[in-house]
C-alpha cells in the first residue's frame, strides 16, 4: 500500500510534466514551414514562443488561487485538459491567429500547472529533490519528444498541423492518473486567513533572497526558450540544412537529461550552490561563443543542452529548498515563474525582431552572451549555504 502511494504520486507528476514543453518545442523544428504556410514575419512567429511563455508568466499567480478553491489535484487535472484541447485545436490551424491562440490557452495551462507541482511535491515527499530531479528530467524528456518527433511526424502524415496537434494524446493520458484519485475527494475550503496570507505575500515581496531567485530563474527561463525556439533557425543560417538543424535541437535536449536529474542530487549531497551553477552557466556561455564563432554547432549544442538542464532543474529545486511549507513553496515556485517567465517571454521574441532588422543572428547571439555573464552574478549573490527566508511575522500553516 505505501509503494502503491508512492509510485502513483510520482507517475502521475511524470505524466503531468510531459506536457509542459511539446506544445512549445514541437513547434521549432517547423518554424520555417508554419511561416511559409501561414505567411508570417520571424517576429510573428516568435510569438507562437513568446506568448506561450509569457501567459506561463502572467498567470502563474492564480495557480494558488485556484487551488485553494479545487485542491491542487483537482486544478492541476482541468489544466492539463486545457492544454490538450489548445494542442488540438492546432490540428485546425490554416491562420497565424489560430496558432497564436493556441500557444495562449497552452501557456495558461501550463502556467498553473508548473508551480501547484512544487507545492505537490512538497507536500507528497520527504526528500523533495529527488523528486525534483525526475520532475525536472520528465520536462526535458518532454520537451526532447517534441523537438525530435515533430519532423518525422511532419514527413509521415504531410501535415504540419497533425504533427503539433498530436502531442495532445500525451494530455489525455495525463489526465487519467490526475482525476481517477479526485474523483470522490471533497474540494478544498478557502483559507479564511486572509489577513495572515496577505501579510505573508507582502514580506515574501520584499525579501532579497526570493528576488534573487527570480532574477536567475527569469535569465535561465530567457536562454532557455531563446535558444529552444531559434535554434535550428540559427543553424540553418550557419549552411545547415533543416534534418541537421532539427538534429541539434534534438541533441541539445537530449543532453540536458543527464544534468536535469544530476545537479540537484548533487548539489544536495554537496552544497556547494554557488560552484553548480556557475558551472552550468559557464557551459552555456562557451556554447554561445562556439555559435558566435560559427564553430562546431553539435558540440556548442551538447554544452547548451548540458549547461541549461542543470540550470533548469536548480531553477525548479531552490524555491523548495528555500520554502519551509507547502504555501511557501507554491508561492515562491509562482514568484519566481511569474515574474521569470514574463521575462522570459521577451527573449524569443526580441531573437525575431533582431533577425528581421540584421538579416543575422550575430547581434542576439551577443546579447544572449551578455545575460548569461548577467546571471553568473546573481548566482555568486545567491551564495552557497542553503538558508532559511528570514520571516519577521509568524504566518499560520494553511493547507490547500
Amino acid at each position: 500500500m505505501n509503494i502503491k502511494r508512492t509510485i502513483v504520486p510520482i507517475i502521475a507528476i511524470i505524466l503531468a510534466s510531459f506536457n509542459l514543453r511539446p506544445v512549445i518545442t514541437s513547434v521549432s523544428p517547423l518554424l520555417g514551414t508554419i511561416r511559409e504556410s501561414l505567411d508570417m514575419s520571424a517576429a510573428t512567429a516568435s510569438l507562437l514562443t513568446s506568448l506561450a511563455v509569457l501567459c506561463m508568466g502572467l498567470f502563474a499567480p492564480f495557480a494558488i488561487k485556484l487551488a485553494n478553491r479545487w485542491s491542487i489535484e483537482r486544478t492541476i487535472a482541468y489544466s492539463l485538459i486545457l492544454i490538450g484541447l489548445a494542442t488540438a485545436a492546432r490540428f485546425f490551424a490554416y491562420s497565424s491567429w489560430v496558432m497564436l491562440l493556441t500557444a495562449f490557452l497552452s501557456g495558461i495551462g501550463i502556467s498553473i500547472v508548473s508551480p501547484l507541482l512544487s507545492g505537490y511535491i512538497k507536500e507528497q515527499f520527504s526528500n523533495p529533490s529527488r523528486i525534483v530531479g525526475i520532475y525536472s528530467l520528465a520536462l526535458v524528456v518532454g520537451a526532447a519528444l517534441g523537438s525530435g518527433l515533430t519532423l518525422p511526424l511532419n514527413n509521415m502524415f504531410h501535415s504540419w498541423q497533425v504533427a503539433t496537434a498530436s502531442w495532445a494524446i500525451l494530455a489525455l493520458i495525463a489526465i487519467c492518473f490526475w482525476w481517477k484519485p479526485i474523483e470522490h475527494k471533497e474540494i478544498a475550503t478557502p483559507n479564511q486567513n486572509t489577513l495572515d496570507r496577505d501579510i505573508y505575500r507582502r514580506h515574501m515581496l520584499t525579501n532579497q533572497k526570493a528576488w534573487l531567485l527570480t532574477g536567475f530563474f527569469g535569465i535561465m527561463a530567457f536562454m532557455f526558450y531563446t535558444i529552444m525556439a531559434w535554434l535550428p533557425p540559427i543553424a540553418e543560417n550557419m549552411g545547415h540544412n533543416k534534418r541537421d538543424a532539427g538534429m541539434m535541437l534534438t541533441l541539445l535536449t537530449v543532453a540536458q537529461m543527464p544534468a536535469t536529474f544530476l545537479v540537484p542530487i548533487l548539489n544536495n549531497r554537496f552544497q556547494h550552490r554557488a560552484v553548480w551553477l556557475v558551472g552550468c552557466s559557464a557551459l552555456e556561455l562557451i556554447g554561445l561563443l562556439m555559435l558566435l564563432f560559427s564553430y562546431n554547432p553539435w558540440l556548442s549544442s551538447i554544452l547548451i543542452g548540458l549547461g541549461a538542464g542543470g540550470l533548469f532543474s536548480l531553477g525548479l529545486t531552490l524555491p523548495i529548498d528555500e520554502a519551509k511549507d507547502i504555501q511557501e513553496a507554491s508561492f515562491l515556485a509562482a514568484m519566481t515563474q511569474s515574474v521569470g517567465f514574463v521575462f522570459a517571454a521577451l527573449g524569443p521574441f526580441f531573437v525575431g525582431l533582431i533577425r528581421d532588422f540584421t538579416g543575422n543572428f550575430t547581434t542576439a547571439i551577443i546579447g544572449m552572451i551578455i545575460m548569461v555573464i548577467a546571471m553568473m552574478l546573481i548566482q555568486i549573490k545567491i551564495g552557497n549555504q542553503k538558508k532559511p527566508m528570514n520571516h519577521s511575522v509568524h504566518i499560520k500553516k494553511t493547507t490547500f
